[in-house]
């Protein structure tokens, strides 16, 4: 850890709603950072949860009084976040969240890197999604959430060499002052927040930065029903993460939706047209041949043929739940009802 380090004062701010199962392994590993314990304080904001988190942590506070828990009546990660940053003692926010497992160095090295990169408004890690348990499954879910073809090429997922601007960072190490000239994070926002966050930074001229050698573990959800509704909501919110933007903040985001549209209006004008259906085919055969040649690619790696058909099943997962979300999502825009209502994790 570099000496200007000592100067500064870390506040580390952390929603949570019913993460009983991680909990203690995020905040543990918070807790071992090499960065000098009398500055650094760990704010844990419970959106009232009910499934014994809130007595993990209490105890954690117990043993650790630089750990925090604030309550969130309002149940929403951004009312979490600002509840966070007002309450904040230190000149350095950094965001992590609860499914997450943290090196030694990552507060220490990211404070080093913000102060670094004078232009640097948020600086962030690479996340590398692991199971949340040994089935194949999870296994299959982990993999399709991380790759290229299932999410699109996201520096902060896919990795890079050297120290890369971006457009967005998981989580986020910031300076306090830049909330003071871009704002709190949007309440309006119920997933998408920090890409939102960082739309806001990058417009009013701030830069982003993903720092390679910081990796975080990441864990993925550990059911299908959970990964579903994770992207559905993902794709619920871009459009509106746009619409405040003023811009569409990547091209990716458009290829789940057209896919659904293609394939839905296709088989159904297929029915009057052979022609029409012919090409929806072709679509899907191109498709499933890529995501079937990605899966035996995988299968035949980690000598486990069971993937040959549980990674087509997430990959279709994802990309439908997703697409069908940001079709929801721009339809409501132009609707009386917002998109206001509360998500349960």
């Amino acid at each position: 850890m570099q000496p200007n380090n000592k100067a500064h004062f870390v506040s580390v701010v952390i929603p949570v709603l019913n993460e009983a199962l991680h909990v203690e392994k995020c905040l543990n590993s918070i807790s071992a950072q090499d960065y000098p314990a009398s500055n650094i304080e760990i704010l844990v904001v419970d959106g009232m949860s009910d499934d014994g988190t809130r007595d993990i942590i209490k105890r954690l506070c117990q043993e650790n009084p630089r750990i925090k828990l604030l309550e969130n009546k309002k149940r929403i990660v951004p009312c979490a976040m600002n509840m966070g940053i007002r309450a904040a003692k230190g000149d350095i926010i950094m965001r992590m969240d609860c499914h997450c497992i943290y090196p030694e160095k990552y507060v220490s090295t990211l404070v080093n890197k913000l102060m670094e990169l004078k232009s640097a408004a948020n600086v962030g890690g690479v996340c590398i999604t692991i199971p949340a348990n040994d089935t194949m499954l999870c296994q299959a879910i982990a993999f399709s959430t991380s790759h290229p073809f299932g999410t699109g090429p996201s520096l902060f997922r896919i990795g890079c060499s050297t120290v890369t601007e971006t457009d967005t960072v998981p989580f986020g190490c910031f300076r306090k002052e830049i909330f003071d000239k871009v704002g709190l994070f949007d309440e309006d926002m119920r997933r998408n927040e920090d890409e939102e966050l960082n739309g806001r930074i990058r417009r009013q001229g701030g830069k982003i930065y993903l720092i390679p050698e910081v990796e975080i573990r990441y864990m993925a959800r550990d059911n299908l029903k959970k990964m579903i509704k994770m992207y559905y909501h993902y794709g619920l919110w871009k459009p509106l993460v746009n619409k405040k933007v003023g811009k569409a903040v990547t091209y990716r985001q458009f290829a789940p939706p057209l896919f659904v549209i293609g394939v839905v209006f296709g088989l159904i004008l297929g029915i009057f047209s052979k022609t029409i259906l012919t090409l929806v085919l072709m679509m899907l055969a191109l498709y499933y041949g890529i995501v079937l040649t990605i899966s035996a690619i995988e299968a035949v790696k980690c000598r486990k043929p069971l993937l040959l058909l549980l990674i087509p099943v997430t990959f279709t997962c994802m990309h439908f739940a997703y697409g069908i979300g940001y079709l929801k999502g721009f339809t409501s825009m132009f609707g009386k009802n917002s998109l206001h209502y509360t998500i349960d994790r």
